[in-house]
């Protein structure tokens, strides 16, 4: 099955038949570190005009002799702003948004730019930079956390950090407290989800196909949990449920580029 892409809510997920793919890096090799301003940043200098590097490396500068607090917020956001609207590069919209976050110490400040990197993290492949991602996000849960202790969903952002970041050796240091949280409230959609990705992510396909369905019990519109649960039937080699699951999603999304991908995998299967 050709890889393709499937754009629901959003969220880029990737069409893959491929087991070793879908599991990601399970030999346990630590990815390599990306540094920002080393790797992210100076490729990101490389796409933009020559004048706007010199204005943003003076904003840079500003924040690193400024020492008023919201003088440095409001330069964090500006650097954001630039690289959301005229650079068009997420890590570094994500980065500054998160530096910004962490000076205005907010529960909503920093849950927000959490999930910038959480829904880049289940969107992307590379180990190096789900790690990044996952690592940025690690940070500003926990600090949201310490607002907020009783925040679910910033503890289930958490777990999926360890679960899909390459943090650690353990994931199940990621699984279990999300595994506690849904036990005790199994209508939790975002929980049920990441649970199942992770079961997915490792190979449990039957189990990650439970969870996806508890998902649907909740929200039978989720077309997400449609789309992962025939991809979960078809890397486990059961095409006629894979097709069934394929015909659902194919019949809820309304994106074309999505539809065709689908009934192409539908086609492939019925071979």
């Amino acid at each position: 099955m050709a890889c393709g892409a499937l754009y629901f809510g959003g969220r880029t997920i990737p069409l893959k038949s491929n087991s070793a793919q879908a599991a990601g890096n399970k030999e346990g090799i630590a990815p390599e570190k990306i540094d920002f301003r080393k790797n992210i940043l100076a490729e990101a200098y490389s796409k933009i005009k020559p004048e706007q590097v010199e204005r943003l490396t003076a904003l840079e500068n500003s924040v690193s002799r400024g020492d008023i607090k919201d003088q440095q917020i409001h330069v964090f956001h500006q650097l954001a702003k630039f690289w959301k609207d005229s650079g068009q590069l997420f890590e570094p919209y994500a980065y500054y948004t998160s530096a910004a976050a962490k000076l205005e110490n907010s529960e909503k400040s920093l849950t927000f730019a959490a999930r910038l990197f959480l829904n880049r993290l289940m969107a992307t492949g590379e180990p190096a930079m789900q790690n990044w991602l996952a690592s940025n996000a690690k940070v500003l849960l926990e600090n949201s956390l310490k607002l907020n202790p009783d925040n679910d969903s910033s503890k289930i952002g958490l777990g999926a950090c360890y679960i899909f970041g390459n943090l650690g050796s353990n994931p199940m240091e990621g699984i279990l407290p999300i595994r506690e949280l849904v036990q005790k409230n199994p209508n939790n959609v975002y929980g049920q989800m990441v649970l199942g990705l992770g079961g997915k992510k490792s190979g449990q396909y039957d189990k990650a196909i439970e969870r996806f369905q508890a998902v649907l019990k909740v929200d039978p519109t989720n077309v997400e949990a449609v789309f992962h649960i025939a991809e979960s039937f078809d890397l486990k080699g059961d095409k006629a449920n894979a097709i069934v699951y394929y015909e659902k999603a194919k019949q809820m999304v309304n994106i074309p580029e999505a539809k065709i991908e689908l009934s192409k995998r539908i086609e492939e299967l019925k071979k």
